[in-house]
């Protein structure tokens, strides 16, 4: 076997010319046939008892030519990956352009190889970091959603129904006097603005008391699902079972022993101060984090092969089929739900990988620029915490990852620490991004 040509045919693509001799051919032949004489039947002989030359002569010289180049593919191939030093991204294509068994075989194998790129700038990005101001009305509004969550739900007697009540209903729907199919329940929970009706439905029940019955008008959508009421007009009985509010606790010192470690509303309003302006901060961080990265992806130089995205695209709904299995759902009956099929799956996938893919060049071109490497405690303490973080030992994690995959992986965090680092802050970025984002018609 050898290597008689490498060409680089195209951007990212190698043709290896490689050739395997008339000796190593016909021993990879006999092999096969030992694999696979039990499984052929010659009239005359016995089912695994003919001789090979039979055989061939019966099914042909080249009977089993197929399975003795597939035994070699994998070893001639990776001998030739190693004398090139070609990074392949892809599996290579194999092309057999000869096999005899008196000259042996001639093949190609079209190579995708990992991509070089340039990242023009990545020291001394802009990028705007705006910090949204934990205010007054902003606690209130956490205050106001703590006491919600804390609501008690009641039997409303003596008002009529408003907006966000829990309503309990019998309904029946008529279309020209007639009643119509699905347009009927009785003792139906509603929330009234929750829009599970359609439009119109849910507000004409507001200022209505327990125990009344009453007739209301409304049109169902032009695009509704059923053909028969699309765009009709229709008329609802309604009769109030029962009317139910939250009933919200009052924001004291009480209040807050019940829900939290404090003592006091003034303890309770500052720690959830001191807690909103750390997330707020932690939001810019990384907003700022993400424009920068935006900034390298758009000006990423180089041409990046497909299968590079498509790869990752396989690589995240693997991983979404996992988490779906954990919740008892198949990606079958997740697409019977959602009306999805696989090529929008991965169609809805393909620009978030498209920017992974690209991101993840550009770090590593970083870490070669940089020469950015790490010593082994960096590695042995990461390693330990993320042992720690998955219960195992640390030799298990060693068994579970490539360590070679590992260490590029701290060295690209390393990259992205420098761009970060030597970034600057510039709020007028986020002015001009303001600026340009289209109006709508009611701001035109």
């Amino acid at each position: 076997m050898s290597l008689k040509s490498a060409t680089n045919v195209s951007v990212n693509t190698h043709e290896l010319l490689m050739e395997i001799d008339a000796e190593a051919f016909n021993a990879a032949i006999a092999k096969a046939y030992q694999k696979e004489k039990n499984q052929i039947q010659v009239k005359g002989f016995r089912k695994g008892k003919a001789p090979q030359k039979v055989i061939e002569k019966y099914y042909g010289e080249d009977v089993f030519f197929e399975s003795a180049i597939n035994s070699l593919v994998a070893p001639e191939v990776t001998a030739a990956l190693e004398e090139t030093k070609l990074d392949i991204v892809d599996r290579p294509e194999i092309q057999v352009v000869s096999a005899t068994k008196e000259d042996g075989v001639v093949m190609k194998a079209i190579c995708i190889t990992r991509p070089e790129v340039n990242v023009p700038q990545y020291k001394g990005l802009k990028a705007p970091k705006v910090v949204d101001a934990v205010t007054d009305e902003v606690i209130d509004e956490q205050i106001e959603a703590a006491r919600k969550r804390q609501a008690r739900i009641v039997t409303v007697e003596d008002r009529a129904a408003q907006m966000d009540d829990e309503v309990t209903i019998d309904f029946e729907g008529f279309k020209d006097g007639v009643a119509f199919e699905g347009g009927k329940g009785d003792n139906f929970p509603l929330t009234l603005g929750s829009h599970q009706f359609i439009p119109g439905f849910e507000e004409q029940i507001v200022d209505h008391k327990t125990g009344d019955e009453f007739e209301i008008n409304v049109t169902f959508p032009e695009d509704y699902q059923m053909a028969d009421l699309a765009g009709q007009a229709t008329t609802f009985k309604i009769k109030i079972q029962e009317i139910k509010t939250k009933e919200l606790p009052d924001f004291d010192d009480e209040f807050v022993k019940d829900v939290s470690e404090f003592e006091t509303v003034d303890e309770y309003k500052a720690d959830l101060k001191a807690k909103l302006e750390e997330s707020a901060q932690k939001k810019a961080d990384s907003q700022f984090e993400n424009y920068l990265f935006e900034t390298i992806i758009k000006d990423l130089e180089g041409e990046i092969p497909q299968c590079m995205f498509d790869q990752k695209v396989e690589r995240e709904i693997q991983e979404f089929e996992q988490r779906l299995s954990g919740n008892k759902m198949t990606l079958d009956l997740y697409f019977q739900y959602t009306g999805m099929d696989m090529d929008d799956l991965k169609a809805s996938y393909m620009d978030r990988a498209k920017n992974e893919v690209k991101l993840r060049l550009a770090l590593e071109k970083i870490v070669e620029t940089e020469n950015i490497e790490v010593t082994d405690e960096e590695v042995d303490n990461g390693l330990a915490s993320l042992a720690a973080a998955n219960n195992l030992k640390v030799e298990d994690v060693k068994r579970l990852i490539s360590l070679d995959v590992y260490k590029m992986d701290l060295k690209v965090g390393k990259a992205a620490d420098i761009v970060k680092e030597t970034a600057e802050v510039d709020n007028t970025l986020a002015e001009k991004k303001e600026e340009e984002a289209p109006q709508t018609a009611e701001e035109e």
